[in-house]
């Protein structure tokens, strides 16, 4: 079962459209990235996901059903969406037990996750004196408590250090791996690209991509087929949709395996024919161009 649909999704705030008619899917087995520039709307999807805000129109379902209807919800979800929102008076250790108090999930769970996130030897200090990084682990950690089949991670790593971001980017794909439906937002193209297997991403709260990520890679004017022949003029004649350069071509309307079989049914050697493809950061930056809220 699809594990987190969007239909027709819709959030005003008076006259202020947040997200405007938003479609998507949130699959099992698999990390999803959440992208969008400031403001697109994003936190504010999340929140919908979550019940924590109303939608104008449309629906979010959690596993068929919206999440106020689900009995026990960090059993089935688990979010980390702001790790300084806790009780800084209270220490790790009650503050993860008062949480799984309210679903009923056994006591003994809490030391699990404060070891599964590195903060077991901190488990009795205040979360108050917890620096960014530290609260961050702990909000994964209550996201882990009710060991969810979907994770819904906010910026999961701000604060972290190299160490912990690799720590991140890995469990995330290990969650998958099991089986888990992992949706994460980011402003970081880099860690996208060697965490997400698909990504959505929304500009001004609409829908702008939903795809995988090569495909999304793809779309971008950036991405273009490097031919290389000793007969390259006969070549471009033959492609027609190709700029030539002095000693090499580039294609951006065909594929790679597309130019082969032409070439070789008219006889035109090659000596290369490479694929040519941006990083998600620069395909990100222009198809996302005309969506920016604040532009510098």
């Amino acid at each position: 079962m699809t594990a987190i649909r969007a239909t027709n999704l819709t959030k005003r705030y008076g006259r202020t459209v947040a997200v405007a008619d938003l479609s998507f899917d949130v699959e099992p087995g698999r990390v999803t990235g959440f992208l969008g520039p400031n403001g697109a709307g994003k936190s504010t999807t999340m929140r919908m996901i979550l019940g924590l805000d109303r939608p104008t129109g449309g629906s979010v379902l959690v596993d068929g059903v919206p999440y106020r209807d689900l009995r026990h919800p960090l059993r089935k979800v688990g979010a980390l969406l702001d790790a300084k929102a806790v009780h800084g008076g209270r220490s790790a250790r009650d503050h993860l037990l008062a949480i799984a108090q309210s679903n009923a999930i056994p006591a003994g769970r809490v030391m699990e996750v404060l070891e599964t996130v590195g903060l077991r030897e901190v488990a009795r200090k205040r979360i108050g004196g917890f620096s960014l990084g530290m609260s961050q682990r702990l909000g994964i950690a209550a996201a882990l408590l009710g060991d969810p089949e979907i994770v819904i991670f906010d910026e999961p790593v701000n604060g972290l250090d190299p160490d912990g971001i690799l720590w991140i980017r890995t469990f995330m794909r290990d969650l998958a791996a099991e089986g888990r439906a992992v949706f994460v937002s980011s402003h970081l193209m880099s860690e996208m690209a060697q965490t997400a297997d698909h990504l959505v991403v929304i500009g001004k709260g609409r829908l702008i991509a939903d795809t995988s990520v090569a495909e999304f890679i793809g779309r971008s004017s950036q991405a273009y087929v490097r031919v290389r022949s000793p007969r390259l003029a006969e070549v471009a004649e033959l492609v027609k949709v190709g700029r030539l350069h002095p000693d090499h071509l580039r294609v951006t309307a065909m594929t790679p395996l597309e130019i082969g079989a032409l070439t070789a049914r008219a006889g035109l050697p090659l000596e290369e024919l490479t694929l040519v493809q941006p990083s998600l950061e620069a395909a990100y930056m222009e198809l996302t161009k005309d969506s920016l809220e604040y532009s510098s």
